[in-house]
């Protein structure tokens, strides 16, 4: 039966969707399917950009350090920079254009400014190592690339297409992209069907593909998170507990991550949230500022909660202002939720389930519900999500059974640039997003998710291919056979591990298969163990790496508390 909570949010958001109201929805098209869609919602982020910007002004809208700007400020220094990327840089309609850079304020302002001017965000991996920053920009093609001083330093001798414009973290970090430039210049305009953002997601071939949305998808997908949020707040303000000051948010998540990108960033411009940099985590920092910002809102990979909540030094700050933390990018253990509501009882953990292909939306798991159920990721995001199962045929399945798990919205990508084969794969012929999970939904449509169907590990919200690490392994001229697969982690929920043997003969240790691998792959990419097998790798019948068998020989004994 659904709970008290459930027909709470129901009305509410019935309430909100409905002819006249603030979030009326009408009809439409993705992938060929008639969907639903926020009919009062901004054509283009542009125009979502302008009209938020105007509505909240003078609130503080980005906190970096001790440097802050309002939402007129922030719209303000985009729109200048906008101007310069097309008077000076030549940026038109469609161009691909990168921003490779740690969370900041200015990665904000490049962001707004690249999509003003009628680029289509092309959001780098911070991470990436140089040749893998290289391997994105080739893929996306892009002309331009506004990267900070240390990626710039990674990217220094690698081949790639694009002219590089270097900016720092400060005040005047963007005087090398304005210089010479007219900064009132016209922009273009735009519509909900150009391409607004290129993500990079790895799927279980190892290869990157460029995930690409249009303004219409993205737009929705942010009205589709903030109609959650309101709906919320409905229900909160109803029963007595109105919200109290300005929203706040602690952005400690990388902003070139779904997670980061659309419900946390691009959703503070509906809903009038303050943004709070963190430049790389620390939980004592990140309670230092909850205090002192007065946050309200923490959203991070699972192991960020639970650090805060079972820190010795959390006694020392004042978090009572902050009453949601949520979890995204990677499964939360199930214990770990009622040890945080235990925890930090001024607050609550959600959860929300989501793709990059999906702009992030999907399923969100709330407060009561979510305790109740810990288990679950939640029901389908309204107004404007559908989930189901599938069998191996293609078939829907009924609620109680398990299949692959399928995403459709208004807010799903176009697709993977220049990959028409991928992108079909990706799809159903009813246009919904393939997970790759498998699940099923409970009789109050709650979605579990019991498994994955891709090869894939998931470290700490990062997607890593064993493909693509095997790949690696493999070019080490001393190896003979690999095999790369996840263990589990307390901590990052799983992590990489790789099972090698050497050629005969050949001298190489696990230090110099580390090293090499770090010189070829982003840091959380590379196998946290290497063992090293003395006889050839188990295969099955079709000669395949039996990695099922290894997983299970080397999970017998394996401490999650390890790493």
């Amino acid at each position: 039966m659904p709970s008290e909570l459930d027909a709470a949010l129901n009305s509410a958001i019935d309430r909100l969707t409905a002819p006249g109201g603030p979030l009326e929805t009408a009809r439409g098209e993705r992938h060929g399917q008639a969907v639903p869609l926020i009919a009062t919602a901004p054509p283009t982020l542009p125009a979502l950009f302008a009209r938020f910007c105007a509505e909240h002004g003078d609130k503080d809208f980005l906190v970096d350090g001790e440097r802050r700007l309002t939402f007129a400020a922030a719209h303000a220094g985009a729109r200048r920079l906008a101007g310069a990327l097309v008077s000076a840089h030549g940026v038109k309609r469609g161009d691909r254009v990168g921003i490779a850079a740690r969370n900041s304020a200015n990665w904000v302002l490049a962001q707004m400014a690249v999509l003003m001017a009628g680029g289509c965000a092309t959001l780098l991996n911070g991470w990436w190592v140089g040749e893998e920053l290289a391997e994105g920009i080739a893929l996306a093609g892009c002309k331009l690339v506004l990267a900070d001083a240390p990626r710039a330093e990674r990217l220094a001798g690698q081949p790639h297409p694009a002219r590089l414009v270097v900016f720092g973290h400060e005040n005047d970090g963007f005087d090398a992209l304005l210089a010479g430039a007219d900064e009132n210049a016209a922009l273009p305009e735009l519509d909900g069907g150009d391409l607004a953002t290129m993500l990079f997601t790895s799927g279980s071939t190892g290869k990157s593909k460029g995930a690409c949305s249009d303004h219409l998808g993205v737009v929705q997908a942010v009205m589709n998170y903030a109609a959650q949020t309101l709906m919320v707040l409905t229900v909160k303000t109803e029963q007595g507990d109105p919200p109290v000051g300005q929203p706040c948010a602690l952005v400690n998540v990388p902003l070139f991550h779904v997670t980061g990108e659309v419900p946390l960033y691009l959703q503070s411009f509906v809903i009038g949230r303050k943004l709070v940099m963190m430049a790389k985590w620390d939980p004592v920092e990140a309670m230092r500022l909850i205090e002192r910002e007065k946050v309200t809102y923490f959203v991070g990979v699972p192991l960020m909660s639970m650090a805060l909540a079972e820190h010795p030094r959390r006694h020392e700050f004042d978090l009572t202002s902050c009453v949601t933390f949520a979890a995204g990018g990677a499964p939360r253990p199930v214990d770990h939720v009622a040890r945080i509501r235990a925890a930090l009882p001024h607050g609550f953990p959600v959860l929300g389930y989501g793709l990059t292909e999906t702009n992030a939306v999907g399923c969100g798991n709330f407060n009561e519900n979510y305790l109740a159920k810990p288990g679950s990721t939640g029901p389908a995001s309204r107004p404007l999500v559908e989930i189901a199962a599938f069998d191996e045929a293609g078939r829907r399945l009924p609620r109680g059974e398990t299949g692959e798990i399928g995403i459709r919205s208004i807010c799903n990508f176009v697709g993977y640039w220049n990959d028409p084969e991928a992108t079909a794969a990706a799809l159903t012929p009813e246009g919904f997003v393939r997970t790759g999970d498998l699940g099923y939904l409970d009789p109050d449509g709650y979605l579990f998710i019991v498994d994955r169907k891709k090869d894939l590990i998931i470290r700490g919200g990062e997607n890593i291919a064993s493909l693509e690490v095997e790949a690696a392994l493999y070019a080490h001229p001393a190896v003979t056979e690999a095999s790369v697969f996840g263990l589990p982690s307390r901590t990052y929920g799983e992590v990489p591990v790789a099972v090698w043997l050497a050629r005969p003969g050949a001298a190489v240790t696990e230090e110099d298969l580390r090293a090499f691998l770090a010189e070829h792959l982003a840091a959380f990419k590379v196998p946290v163990w290497l063992w090293r097998e003395t006889g050839a790798l188990p295969r099955l019948g079709t000669e395949k790496v039996d990695k099922r068998a290894l997983r299970e020989r080397y999970l017998e004994g394996w401490d999650p508390d390890a790493v």
